[in-house]
């Protein structure tokens, strides 16, 4: 018996423009995604008190209440909720503002469809990851690998022999990030996300230098990790089994 396919993501694409609007509901209905067009901020509004939405496009340049207003009330009541901001070529101090209030991803006027639809399908795919963590977190007590334990309400880490080894915060943060996604390959981009589930101070340059650190508190040849390894191009995959005591 074939499984059956769960709901399709859920778009709720804000526009005044109504050429833009059924560009989107078309396009992105062609390709796997369930797109609810909307003119203004009212409409939303009333989408998101009847029904669940996975990600938000709107457009910066609305009439009545503009997009960075929008994007401020979503950001306020649902923190999580991907948004991808639309602006024009010459607003700059709109794309800044706009990922200053937490939009996730910006778009410029005139856009490509095709790199509209990678967009979307990359800040779900991380907002996927973000929920994984979260739940696993939210779930489990601790983490055990290869003799290892992580207290994840202590924060602490025992090695093979009982003893307790120091985690910085941005190196607890990436440990569970690994920890909650055995053997699946994480990108920077996504371990720079996940640490931040926990208020960490990891920034993107800084990912590799904490992963070095961690590697040298873990690995028995930090040269030549067996825990934390590279996927050239790809980023990093923690090859361990990995129990979850909840």
């Amino acid at each position: 018996m074939s499984e059956t396919p769960g709901p399709l993501p859920h778009i709720a694409a804000v526009d005044d423009d109504p050429a833009i609007r059924d560009l989107l509901r078309e396009y992105l209905g062609d390709n796997d995604l369930r797109v609810s067009a909307l003119p203004g901020g009212a409409e939303l509004d009333a989408l998101l008190a009847t029904a669940t939405v996975d990600l938000v496009v709107l457009d910066v340049r609305l009439r009545g209440e503009n997009g960075l207003q929008i994007a401020r009330r979503l950001r306020e009541r649902w923190p999580t909720l991907p948004i991808l901001m639309l602006t024009g070529r010459a607003e700059e101090a709109d794309r800044v503002m706009g990922l200053e209030i937490g939009a996730d991803d910006y778009l410029t006027k005139p856009f490509s469809s095709r790199e509209l639809l990678a967009r979307i399908r990359a800040l779900l795919r991380r907002a996927q990851s973000q929920a994984t963590v979260a739940d696993a977190m939210g779930r489990c007590r601790a983490y055990r690998f290869s003799g290892w334990e992580l207290n994840i309400g202590l924060r602490r880490l025992k090695n093979p022999g009982g003893a307790s080894v120091e985690l910085t915060k941005g190196e607890f943060s990436l440990l569970v990030a690994f920890l909650a996604t055995p053997r699946r390959i994480l990108t920077r981009d996504q371990l720079l996300e996940l640490s931040r589930l926990h208020n960490a101070e990891v920034y993107d340059r800084s990912i590799d230098v904490q992963i070095l650190r961690l590697r040298r508190k873990i690995e028995a040849d930090p040269a030549h990790p067996a825990f934390i390894v590279t996927q050239r191009g790809a980023g990093y995959l923690f090859d361990a089994q990995v129990d979850a005591v909840r």
